[in-house]
């Protein structure tokens, strides 16, 4: 390969507009732009969502809820998915999400949730147990540690 040879992959690249070059080329005289009006200026047109002095719509819809600056995520997982783990595995958020258990692991950790049954006895190092969670590990055998 050499430097001449090279060349824009077939219809990725496009002519230019040459505005104003004579009525024969079909973008002559008004540039496409048509007759006198806000758009034909020099730096026309109106902003995006201005509807020409109507009351727009997203100042005429009711606004809804908050976001609240302070709330902590956590990933979640719950007690029935660990179940796919061999018995005496110690977990962590990183090994199921090596696993391809859970996707990411959230910035406050890992919280794990009571749903679903486990008889596997294992060794949950998480952020967060709920109540009914911590009961089932227990009552397999295995044990939970806040991390």
């Amino acid at each position: 390969m050499k430097l001449h040879n090279l060349a824009p992959a077939p219809g990725s690249t496009q002519k230019t507009k040459r505005l104003g070059r004579g009525t024969g080329s079909g973008l002559g005289k008004t540039s496409g732009k048509g007759h006198k009006g806000q758009n034909a200026r020099s730096g026309g047109g109106v902003r995006p969502g201005f509807e020409g002095g109507q009351m727009p719509l997203i100042r005429r819809l009711p606004k809804r809820g908050f976001t609240n600056n302070w709330q902590k995520e956590y990933t979640t997982v719950n007690v029935g998915d660990l179940e796919k783990l061999e018995n005496g595995t110690v977990v962590t958020a990183e090994l199921l999400k090596e696993k391809g258990i859970i996707s990411k692991v959230e910035a406050y950790g890992l919280k794990v949730l009571g749903n679903g049954n486990l008889t596997k006895k294992l060794t949950v190092k998480a952020a967060k147990f709920t109540g009914s969670a911590a009961d089932k590990i227990a009552a397999a055998g295995g044990s939970i540690e806040v991390v």
